[in-house]
């Protein structure tokens, strides 16, 4: 049995009123966009490197892998290993603090330009969308088109 989100079929934050597309267009949510992009993917490049290094220097370099490290019985293979959860811890860290700092910001200025536009828009005349159906029920009568 499958279950609908507390706000109904569309969840809690479904807003019908919004243009997305202009929203989408809009010169701060791009500049969100940009920013998210530059830190995300040269992160995820960089971390998908170390991991896959990893990886191909156990399958490939055992002996190198099996060296004693720092002291008995920790092997180069367990440091390598180790760092993968150091890197993931640090690279949660670091999208946090770029979060707070640049994410967050550019978020909220792009909330503020959407509520603007929302607000401009709920005091002007309803537009007429590609699928509203509040129309006269024909298109034109020399295209002979009813709408449903």
């Amino acid at each position: 049995m499958t279950q609908t989100p507390a706000g109904g079929a569309h969840g809690a934050d479904h807003h019908p009123e919004v243009d997305w597309e202009a929203v989408e267009r809009s010169p701060e949510f791009r500049e969100l966009i940009k920013r998210k992009k530059a830190f995300v993917v040269p992160a995820t490049i960089f971390f998908l490197a170390w991991y896959f290094g990893f990886i191909i220097l156990a399958g490939y370099a055992p002996e190198f892998m099996g060296r004693e490290f720092l002291t008995d019985g920790l092997t180069v293979g367990y440091v390598l290993a180790l760092s993968q959860f150091l890197m993931t811890w640090g690279l949660a860290a670091w999208y946090l603090r770029k979060s707070d700092k640049t994410f967050d910001p550019l978020a909220a200025r792009a909330r503020e330009s959407v509520e603007a536009m929302a607000a401009g828009q709920a005091g002007t005349a309803r537009r007429e969308g590609r699928f509203d159906r509040t129309g006269s029920g024909v298109a034109s009568e020399e295209e002979g088109v009813t709408r449903r």
